[in-house]
């Protein structure tokens, strides 16, 4: 088995980290700047920054703030929200960003992908999916910041995952927005399924309660890495208690 990583996410409304319930009613976690940097110090393996409503808002992300996060960090650093251009995936990556994020505008042009991908390297390129059951299948939704810009997509999670694979994506974020903010695992069932044909690597969002669901995501080969963001903004686990539980069970971790 391959180390596992475990990657905290700052969901960024007006500057302030946030967090909410299946994308709604959203409560103020702190400082971005002063939890990456406790993030960092805690030893979590990599970091995840979106700009929750840039894409719904049709606007830029926040590139200052950016700037200031990626100077407190030495981790794999990814950042996501509003994103539409190679330009401004370029403008990221000098702004200290590892890996850009693309979610809405890869649904609105899956050419950005590929451009990308050619441009920087797969290695570069996540992709971000959120995904909702109905009717029996998985469905893919766009602009998920807020709630009254929330689109269904009509393409099921697994041919949209396919087709960024296809292009050139570098790694998949697949939340479960049944699941997110629910604290009752992460949706197994789903990410099992994706799992079993992925050849990039595979991020878990979404679900994490308590120490047994990254142990089960991990344990049963469902993802590459889990995210987690409440657990940690306030306060329920430090990172470096799961990774230590998460080695005690005979999983590898990132060092």
């Amino acid at each position: 088995m391959l180390a596992k990583r475990i990657i905290p996410c700052l969901d960024i409304l007006d500057g302030r980290v946030v967090k909410g319930v299946k994308f709604d009613n959203h409560i103020e976690a702190g400082d971005p700047i002063k939890l990456a940097k406790q993030y960092y110090e805690e030893g979590a393996d990599e970091l995840i920054f979106y700009d929750i409503v840039a894409s719904s808002d049709k606007r830029n992300i926040m590139i200052g703030l950016v700037k200031q996060i990626a100077k407190e960090i030495f981790i794999p650093f990814t950042v996501g929200g509003g994103i539409r251009t190679v330009e401004d995936m370029r403008s990221i990556l000098l702004a200290g960003a590892d890996k850009v994020s693309i979610n809405t505008a890869a649904l609105e042009n899956p050419d950005l992908i590929n451009e990308g991908a050619n441009m920087f390297g797969s290695q570069c390129i996540v992709i971000g999916i959120d995904s909702m059951i109905e009717i029996g299948s998985d469905y893919v939704y766009s602009n998920t910041g807020r709630t009254d810009a929330r689109i269904k997509t009509g393409r099921k999670t697994n041919n949209w995952i396919k087709e960024v694979q296809t292009r050139g994506a570098g790694e998949i974020v697949l939340n479960s927005m049944d699941a997110d903010g629910t604290k009752q695992g992460y949706n197994l069932r789903l990410l099992k399924k994706v799992n079993s044909f992925l050849k990039v690597p595979l991020v878990a969002s979404g679900g994490a309660g308590d120490m047994e669901d990254f142990f089960n995501v991990f344990e049963q080969n469902a993802a590459d890495a889990a995210l987690a963001a409440s657990l940690f903004h306030f306060g329920e686990f430090k990172i470096k208690e799961v990774k230590e539980y998460l080695q005690s069970k005979q999983i590898p971790m990132r060092k």
